[in-house]
């Protein structure tokens, strides 16, 4: 028994070693990808039908839009930037037709749940799963937030062709 486990334990040194060495050959880094820009995610798949999406190529469910169709149980976005009594802001984001649902986060698309993407200056800086949001300090100068309303597979939602994404230019004095 204890040979058998040595074997394995040799097997995985060398085969991790290896694939590191042809991966690292072929200039594959273990980078990840860029949430950075809003604009970015969720471009393709305009005009689909309800509840269907279109996937990008490299990153399917964050390149994806779903697009909901208009009505009175479409969701809606709203968002109020409050300063805050000692520092910062609190962002307060205002839903309906939505529900927060952190325990099915990255999981699949389920109609009206999923969570939002918090970006400052095009910079993703927080997944939220609730209304309110503290942000503890803004650069000096005018400053873009904005928040996008996403499904559980961070796929955009849209309703019909408008993204749920709102953004305001917050000024902070120098």
């Amino acid at each position: 028994m204890s040979r058998s486990l040595a074997l394995f334990g040799i097997g995985l040194v060398f085969g991790g070693g290896i694939g590191f060495l042809v991966a690292a050959g072929n200039g594959i880094t273990l980078d990840g990808h860029d949430h950075g820009d809003p604009m970015a995610h969720g471009v393709a798949g305009h005009g689909t039908a309800h509840g269907e999406m279109k996937m990008g190529a490299a990153h399917a469910s964050h390149d994806a839009i779903i697009s909901l169709p208009a009505g009175t149980d479409a969701p809606r976005l709203d968002v109020a930037m409050i300063p805050d009594p000692v520092s910062g802001w609190n962002l307060h984001l205002m839903v309906q037709n939505f529900r927060f649902a952190p325990e099915h986060a990255s999981s699949t698309h389920v109609l009206g749940e999923g969570h939002a993407h918090v970006y400052v200056n095009g910079t993703k800086i927080a997944r939220l799963y609730g209304p309110w949001f503290h942000i503890t300090e803004l650069p000096a100068g005018d400053n873009e937030v904005t928040v996008t309303l996403t499904a559980n597979d961070h796929s955009q939602l849209a309703v019909g062709d408008k993204p749920l994404r709102q953004t305001m230019t917050v000024s902070v004095a120098p």
